[in-house]
């Protein structure tokens, strides 16, 4: 059986999804309120158009989500990241604009300021009214896990790991032998499936966790039904780890619960705020970069003949085929079935050539990528479509990368998988990270890895 000990409940488990409405009108609410407090203490007139356009503009953009159950500091590194980003986005955009002159830069100082201040501390107070909650509640929940295989081991170490649920956990119920068992859960067997109902009773089991294996619905069933006559709260967890879950989230379609395995975070407010950070970076480098882009061009017309540009058929958002622009960098112009990857000494690359793909400039005509939609800055980097039809069959959920817009630099790249792959292992981990980009996407991750992205154009060396 499991050590008898209880874990501490430090935070009351309101519903995730009552908590996430309650961030997502929050944060875009305080937004606009300390707008209209600042500029009343300026003396400014907040109902002018140009302000009640600024202020909708930040409140809609900025990614209010749930922060209540993150560490104080972890809160404030990402509230104060996103707030950044989304401020140098929009603050690029008044300049290119030339409508700076229009705002009181005292109001948008001490906006800017603040503003972030008062999320931070809206998200603190929440979470101390929700460890407040948690301090009265002094009845810790019992629950035991139906299914003692890897499953159950790893539910097991998940509610162990997760003390603001306030869980004891008793122990598992299964009836295989224990050659089928987990190693680690097979000694903490307290039942058989058909003594739950007892053991429920007896032991005041407030929640079931049941992790058998999908081919064991008929018991699934039968387990339903005995425990019906109880009060515990059941819980059915699918065993979907051998599979890549990306925003995974339990969706209602008109009535129909649907749990989401498989769906780009780019929906909604995310979508918009991740094409308006591409459209003014980009449109912002391309004016910065333009004299540069005309020597660059007529470096490669200089060094051997051929087209400046090369034009690639890669594949895109959905799988489907796009045409992605870069600096001709070999002397020959590789888009067919068979596309051999760049080695290092390769004879097919310029002098000049070489020049550009180690320093990454090669790829700056893929900014017009970006503003044109096809790509975006931060993303999956875009494989030529003859090693994509390789790759998808043999790496597992290789395609899932392509749930979003291609980028021009992107999660694999910063961390050391810049350059050529030529070995299947490489591969499997540039696609590991590709997924975890998407599973963990923020603006602040995307600032992160352009900064990242920057250095090592500077003092990396390891691309041909």
């Amino acid at each position: 059986m499991f050590e008898d000990r209880s874990y501490k409940r430090t935070f009351y488990s309101a519903p995730q999804s009552v908590r996430s409405l309650i961030a997502a009108f929050l944060e875009p609410s305080l937004i606009v309120l300390s707008f209209v407090v600042i500029s009343n203490l300026f003396a400014e007139p907040w109902l002018r158009s140009d302000y009640v356009l600024c202020m909708l503009v930040f409140a809609l953009t900025f990614p209010g989500r749930d922060r209540f159950l993150d560490h104080p500091v972890s809160a404030f590194l990402d509230v104060f990241s996103s707030w950044a980003v989304l401020m140098l986005i929009l603050g690029m955009f008044a300049f290119a604009t030339s409508s700076l002159h229009y705002f009181d830069w005292s109001v948008l100082l001490w906006w800017a300021g603040l503003t972030p201040v008062l999320q931070w501390l809206a998200v603190v107070t929440g979470r101390l009214l929700l460890r407040r909650q948690a301090q009265r509640e002094r009845d810790v929940r019992k629950a035991v896990i139906v299914g003692a295989g890897p499953l159950g081991h790893k539910v097991a170490k998940a509610l162990g790991d997760d003390a603001m649920r306030g869980i004891e956990l008793l122990g598992y119920v299964d009836d295989r032998q224990p050659d089928r068992l987990s190693p680690d859960a097979a000694p903490r067997v307290l039942a058989r499936l058909d003594e739950l109902a007892t053991l429920i009773r007896k032991n005041n089991v407030r929640e079931v966790y049941i992790t058998l294996p999908l081919g064991s619905q008929p018991r699934i069933v039968s387990l339903l039904e005995q425990v019906q006559g109880t009060t515990a709260s059941i819980f059915y967890v699918p065993d979907v780890f051998g599979i890549s879950i990306i925003q995974g989230r339990l969706q209602d379609v008109n009535g129909v619960p649907v749990v989401g395995i498989c769906e780009t975070p780019f929906t909604g407010t995310n979508a918009l705020v991740k094409r308006l950070s591409d459209i003014a970076l980009s449109s912002l480098i391309l004016v910065a970069i333009s004299p540069v882009l005309l020597l660059i061009a007529l470096g490669v017309k200089l060094s051997s003949p051929g087209p400046v540009i090369f034009k690639q058929m890669r594949n895109g958002l959905d799988g489907d085929e796009i045409k992605v622009y870069k600096f001709r960098s070999m002397r020959t112009l590789d888009n067919g079935p068979v596309i051999k990857q760049a080695t290092k000494d390769d004879p097919r690359i310029t002098p000049f050539g070489a020049f550009l793909r180690r320093t990454s400039l090669d790829e700056l005509p893929q900014f017009i990528n970006v503003l044109q939609g096809r790509m975006s800055i931060v993303g999956p980097r875009p494989h030529a479509v003859a090693h994509n039809e390789e790759y998808r069959q043999l790496i597992k959920a290789y395609m899932v990368r392509h749930k979003v817009k291609p980028g021009i630099t992107g999660w694999a790249q910063v961390n050391g998988l810049r350059g050529e792959t030529d070995t299947i292992e490489k591969m499997k981990a540039r696609v590991e990270y590709d997924l975890e980009y998407l599973r963990n996407w923020s603006l602040g991750l995307d600032l992160q890895i352009i900064i990242r992205t920057v250095k090592l154009v500077l003092f990396d060396r390891n691309a041909y």
